[in-house]
């Protein structure tokens, strides 16, 4: 019986997400989101920022700006703060994930941040954990879901992005699999957790050659594997508002002292770059994402972006699969024209 209801409350929950599917914007305290925030508030369904941090003793602290709480309310928005490890700090994880009453500090923490500031839930971002460290990673987010369930809170929880049960050919990939991959039980996870937000996102990164920041044939494999484990209906797409430029940049931190390297950039200054370049935006069918090339002194420096279209693309994908939503990072990076394309799904 209690199988059955679990059944029909998620079916309950999908019709209810209505056919275009639940719109999770992540937020940073920037001026650039904030500003976003107040112009597009009506489009989001959740809002999630990223506002609180644990640390290895279980303490939990953050807090999300007033002015933020009173806009989604007043808009009916849901709040489902995130909270990360400090530092993404894999030994001070470590030591968390083996400290029982820290682990309960931060639940307690987390249950009375809810009931204070009237939170629809949480969001765990938990991230570069060891995989000999997953099944105690599991009993944590197991034991915090059953604390908000119990108060009548939401959780869900943010994993990184996996095609395959395989580690992969390279170094690399070994790298992915023992410290941001293996950590993450996707089966168990999914069972507990109101719902997952997949990182199909940072397919490449400073650590790569330059490529799309989330290729289409890419994401389509990260659902694909996903969905063995987790139901569409508990799947949120994560998909990034952001693009990256490769370059060529002085390092004083290794020998040679000059490195390949990447950063973030918006729609916006990634377009004005390649326009001082002179340098045309392309298109790759196949990935369906902008990007576009050109030298600097002689260097090629290149920029793989996200813009409306590739952000219409990757929603297609979603409904193909009957996913319960997207969840976009972040706000203030985006291509203003992302909003025109939600609009008209209306």
């Amino acid at each position: 019986m209690r199988l059955k209801l679990i059944v029909l409350a998620l079916v309950i929950n999908a019709a209810a997400l209505g056919a275009q599917g639940e719109r999770l914007f992540y937020y940073v305290d920037r001026e650039d989101a904030y500003r976003s925030l107040v112009a597009h508030i009506d489009q989001i369904t959740v809002l999630g920022p990223q506002s609180y941090t644990v640390d290895s003793l279980g303490t939990f602290f953050g807090g999300v700006d007033a002015r933020v709480l009173k806009l989604a309310n007043e808009h009916h928005v849901k709040v489902m703060p995130l909270f990360v490890n400090e530092g993404f700090n894999q030994p001070a994880l470590h030591r968390l994930l083996g400290d029982e009453a820290a682990q309960r500090r931060s639940i307690d923490a987390m249950v009375g941040s809810c009931r204070r500031h009237g939170y629809w839930g949480i969001q765990f971002d938990v991230e570069n954990i060891n995989e000999q460290d997953r099944d105690r990673f599991t009993k944590w987010f197991t034991d915090a879901a059953a604390a908000l369930h119990a108060a009548g809170f939401t959780i869900s929880i943010a994993v990184v992005h996996r095609t395959d049960e395989a580690v992969g050919p390279t170094a690399y990939h070994r790298f992915l699999q023992e410290s941001w991959r293996g950590g993450y039980d996707v089966a168990a996870l999914g069972r507990v957790a109101d719902f997952i937000s997949m990182m199909s996102y940072d397919q490449h990164t400073r650590r790569t050659p330059p490529g799309p920041v989330a290729g289409l044939t890419w994401v389509r494999e990260n659902v694909d594997y996903f969905l063995r484990y987790v139901p569409a209906e508990k799947l949120s797409l994560g998909v990034p508002l952001y693009g990256d430029h490769w370059f060529a940049r002085a390092d004083a931190t290794i020998p040679e002292q000059v490195r390949s390297w990447s950063e973030t950039v918006t729609w916006r200054w990634g377009t004005h770059l390649a326009e001082r370049a002179n340098a045309p935006m392309r298109w790759e069918d196949t990935d369906q994402v902008p990007f576009t090339y050109y030298a600097n002194g002689g260097t090629y420096e290149w920029l793989f972006l996200e813009n409306a279209r590739s952000f219409e693309a990757k929603l297609r994908l979603m409904q193909e699969k009957k996913l319960r939503g997207f969840s976009a990072w972040v706000l203030g990076l985006e291509d203003e024209e992302i909003w025109q394309k939600l609009a008209a799904r209306k």
